[in-house]
C-alpha cells in the first residue's frame, strides 16, 4: 500500500506542490528518503521514529520507502517531517486511509511526538489555498496560516495524538485565529529633533514619494535620530503591502508566535554586513536585509564604512525593486522594493566643511573616505543632504509645534493621489512617484516651461545623467503632491535640484 500526503517545497516566497509517497514493503528493515532531500530531511528519519514510538506506534520490520515528489526539486527544511509521520500513519492504519486526501501538511516533529513551529507556513497556507487543498500546521504558526483565507480549512494540531482523534472523531480542533503584533515600546516623534527643519522637510519629501536619501554631516548632528523617525511618517501598510512583507518574513522565521505585524519593516544592518547577509543567499538561498525591507526603509548609517562590493549589490535591487539569488540548481527571486535612507560623515574624522574646524589630513581625508561609495550608486540616491551640526541655540529652543502626527497626515494625502494617478493610467504595481517608470514620466511631471528651462540648465551645470535627471523629475513630481499641485512648477524643479545638489560639493570626490 502506498500513502500520499501533500506538502509543500518553498522557492524563494512561492510554495510549489510535493507529493510525499510513503510506502512499506516485504524486505530487510529499512527506512529510505528519496527525492533530493537535504541533511534536514534526511535526518526526519529518526525524528520521526522516536515521535511515532512516544505515542504508542511501532514501525514494521520492513522496507520503508519514502519518495518526495518531484524528484528533481530540492527538498530542504525540517517541515517534511509531519507529513512523512502522517503518511506512515495512514499505512499502518492509525489514520484513516482517505483522511489526508484534500489536505496540505508541514511541521516538525520533536521526539516526544510534539509538532513544533516551521518557517514558511504563510506562503505554505497560501499555496494550500491556490490548490483548493486545506492545511495541518503546528499549532504556534496557527495565527498565521489564518491570514491565508477565512474560507480555508486549517488544523493546528499540538501533537500526534490530536491529528489521529481529530480524524477518528473524538477530538474537534478549533480553527485558529488570526493574530497582529502590537507595536511595543514609546514611539519615536520628529517633535523630539530640535533644529533640522531642512532635514525634516527632506524627510517628509522622501516619505511622500518614497525616495532615497542620504544625509552627509559631522558626528552628532542628527542623521540617525531623523531616519529613525522615517517609520513615524510613512503611511500604514495595504493589505497586499501586508501580505508580501509577511510571506518573506515567514520565510526568514521573524514572525513571533505567527503573529503578523502591522508596521513598515525598518531594517539597519551592521556595516560589517557580509554580501550574503545583505542582498540574501547561503546554503538554502535565504533573503537578506534588502528583502526583509521591502515595502520598508533599509537605513544603512555609517555608509563609507560598509565594503564596496556589499554596496554595489544594492544597485540591482533598487533599480527593478527584486534580488536574485542563482545557484547551480535553482534560482530565487525575492520582491526588494525598499526605501534606501543612508547616513555617513564626511571624512574619516567627521569634521571636513564644519566652521572652526579643520581636517587633519586635509582634502585627501574626505576624497578618500567618500570614494568608497560608487558613482553608479549615488546616482541612484533621490535626495543627498547636508545636516550641519547642531548649536547650543537649536537645543535650548522649545520643542516644535509640529510632530510625527502632523507630517503622516501630509504623507498619507501625497500617497493617496499617487496611488489614484498610476491606477488611473492602468500601470499595476506603481504605488509612489518613486515607482513610475520612465516611460511615462513625461506624461506625469511634465514641468511648465519655466521649469523645463531651469532642469536643462541644472542638467548641464551638474552633469546629471539620464537617470538623475529622471530621478529630479520625480522629486518634483512629489513635490507638486505635497503642495496638491496638478502641475510641476518651476519651483517644485528648483526645490527638487537644490536637494540633489545639496551634497555635491562633500561628493565631489565620488
Amino acid at each position: 500500500m502506498v500513502a500520499r500526503v501533500t506538502t509543500v517545497a518553498f522557492v524563494g516566497i512561492e510554495a510549489r506542490r510535493v507529493d510525499v509517497q510513503v510506502q512499506i514493503a516485504p524486505g530487510l528493515p529499512n527506512f529510505f528518503i528519496v527525492g533530493l532531500p537535504d541533511k534536514a530531511v534526511a535526518e526526519s528519519r529518526e525524528r520521526v521514529r522516536a515521535a511515532l514510538t512516544a505515542v504508542g506506534l511501532s514501525l514494521p520490520p520492513k522496507r520503508i520507502t519514502v519518495n518526495l515528489a518531484p524528484a528533481d526539486l530540492p527538498k530542504e527544511g525540517s517541515h517534511y517531517d509531519l507529513p512523512i509521520a502522517v503518511g506512515l500513519m495512514a499505512v499502518i492504519g492509525a489514520l484513516p486511509a482517505d483522511a489526508l486526501a484534500g489536505w496540505s501538511v508541514l511541521g516538525e516533529l520533536a521526539l516526544d511526538g510534539r509538532i513544533t513551529p516551521v518557517n514558511g507556513v504563510l506562503p505554505a497556507a497560501i499555496g494550500a489555498n491556490s490548490m483548493d487543498l486545506g492545511l495541518i500546521c503546528p499549532a504556534e504558526c496557527g495565527p498565521e496560516a489564518a491570514w491565508a483565507s477565512p474560507a480555508m480549512e486549517l488544523l493546528a494540531p499540538a501533537d500526534l495524538i490530536q491529528i489521529a482523534n481529530h480524524f477518528k472523531g473524538t477530538q474537534v480542533l478549533s480553527r485558529p485565529k488570526p493574530a497582529v503584533r502590537q507595536v511595543e515600546g514609546i514611539r519615536l516623534d520628529l517633535a523630539e529633533i530640535r533644529g533640522q527643519e531642512t532635514a525634516k522637510r527632506a524627510l517628509e519629501i522622501a516619505a511622500a514619494g518614497s525616495h532615497n536619501l542620504l544625509l552627509i554631516g559631522p558626528p552628532g548632528a542628527g542623521k540617525s535620530m531623523l531616519a529613525q523617525r522615517l517609520s513615524g511618517i510613512l503611511p500604514r501598510l495595504s493589505p497586499a503591502e501586508l501580505l508580501e512583507i509577511s510571506m518573506i518574513q515567514s520565510i526568514a522565521g521573524v514572525l513571533s508566535g505567527g503573529r503578523l505585524s502591522a508596521e513598515r519593516p525598518f531594517r539597519a544592518p551592521h556595516h560589517s554586513a557580509s554580501m550574503a547577509a545583505m542582498v540574501g543567499g547561503g546554503p538554502r538561498a535565504r533573503p537578506g536585509e534588502v528583502s526583509l525591507a521591502h515595502n520598508g526603509v533599509l537605513f544603512l548609517d555609517e555608509l563609507p564604512e560598509f565594503t564596496p562590493q556589499v554596496l554595489d549589490s544594492l544597485r540591482q535591487p533598487l533599480e527593478s525593486g527584486e534580488t536574485v539569488i542563482a545557484r547551480a540548481m535553482h534560482r530565487v527571486t525575492y520582491p526588494s522594493r525598499f526605501q534606501l535612507i543612508a547616513a555617513m560623515n564626511p571624512c574619516r574624522c567627521g569634521m571636513a566643511g564644519e566652521p572652526g574646524h579643520s581636517c587633519r589630513r586635509g582634502p585627501r581625508c574626505a576624497a578618500d573616505y567618500q570614494a568608497r561609495i560608487s558613482g553608479p550608486l549615488l546616482d541612484r540616491i533621490d535626495i543627498r543632504l547636508e545636516v550641519p551640526a547642531v548649536t547650543a541655540a537649536d537645543l535650548i529652543l522649545p520643542p516644535p509645534a509640529e510632530g510625527s502626527a502632523e507630517v503622516a497626515e501630509r504623507v498619507a494625502a501625497a500617497r493617496q493621489v499617487q496611488t489614484e494617478r498610476y491606477a488611473a493610467l492602468g500601470l499595476d504595481g506603481v504605488r509612489c512617484n518613486a515607482e513610475c517608470p520612465a516611460s511615462r514620466l513625461e506624461e506625469v511631471a511634465r514641468p511648465d516651461a519655466s521649469g523645463m528651462a531651469l532642469l536643462r540648465d541644472a542638467s548641464d551645470t551638474l552633469g546629471l545623467s539620464a537617470r538623475g535627471f529622471h530621478r529630479v523629475l520625480r522629486v518634483a513630481r512629489t513635490l507638486a503632491d505635497l503642495d496638491g499641485a496638478d502641475a510641476v512648477g518651476r519651483i517644485h524643479i528648483g526645490e527638487a535640484v537644490s536637494m540633489r545638489a545639496a551634497g555635491s560639493g562633500l561628493l565631489a570626490a565620488a
